[in-house]
């Protein structure tokens, strides 16, 4: 059964949820990144739902909408170079020696500087930049790299060998989620399938919320590292 709707209306009545996701992001990107770029990917985002919406599958235009709205601007995300070579640098310097120290070792941003032989604001500049680049989230975070592009294009959904190695990938991280410690695991657990924020899981491990945004990047830049070995 097809949903028909008037697509110029279905836009107008959409538009002001997309420019709200579209401004959330914006807030976290560096300022090469346009807003209008990101609500235009929006609006190609809700008409690729429309068309392909099945409502005889059961979720509701709404719920299918504003995940591809999303998505569409996340898509985009990855295809485009948004962080300076500069500092995709740091960001291998950085997780580096974070992979080396391990969770147990408290790295403070002088500490950092320190080993890095940079000024504590380059520390800054890094930890901003790899915030920046989670919000693709987990497995968009370890295909972030100068080596793999990785996207999942929506055309791309139904070629077996995407699917193939789509299913690799995912395989390959759970086993690697599986080597990490106890504690590891519950805080990617209550971050990524629970939801709570830093704050709330640092009061749960009763660790301060730097502390636990520390450890969240330590165990991604440590999945990584184990995906690519």
């Amino acid at each position: 059964m097809k949903y028909n709707i008037d697509e110029e209306q279905l836009v107008l009545d959409y538009l002001p949820k997309i420019k709200y996701i579209a401004l959330n992001l914006k807030s976290t990107l560096p300022k090469n990144v346009e807003l209008d770029d990101l609500i235009q990917e929006g609006i190609i985002g809700l008409l690729q739902s429309y068309r392909k919406y099945d409502p005889e599958k059961g979720a509701s235009f709404n719920t299918f909408a504003m995940k591809r709205i999303k998505g569409s601007m996340l898509d985009y995300l990855r295809k485009i170079d948004w962080l300076p070579k500069e500092t995709r640098s740091l960001i291998k310097k950085y997780e580096d020696l974070v992979y080396e120290v391990g969770e147990e070792e408290y790295l403070d941003d002088k500490l950092i500087a320190e080993r890095l032989n940079i000024e504590e604001n380059d520390v800054d500049k890094i930890k901003f930049s790899i915030s920046k680049r989670q919000i693709l989230q987990l497995d968009s975070y370890f295909f972030d790299s100068e080596e793999v592009n990785w996207s999942i294009e929506e055309d791309d959904s139904n070629d077996p060998e995407v699917i193939a190695y789509k299913e690799i990938f995912k395989d390959k991280l759970k086993d690697c989620i599986e080597k990490l410690s106890q504690r590891e695991q519950l805080i990617l657990s209550l971050y990524y399938d629970n939801n709570l924020t830093f704050r709330e899981i640092g009061e749960i491990l009763d660790l301060s919320e730097s502390r636990i945004s520390q450890v969240h990047s330590q165990i991604l830049i440590k999945l990584k590292k184990m995906v690519d070995e």
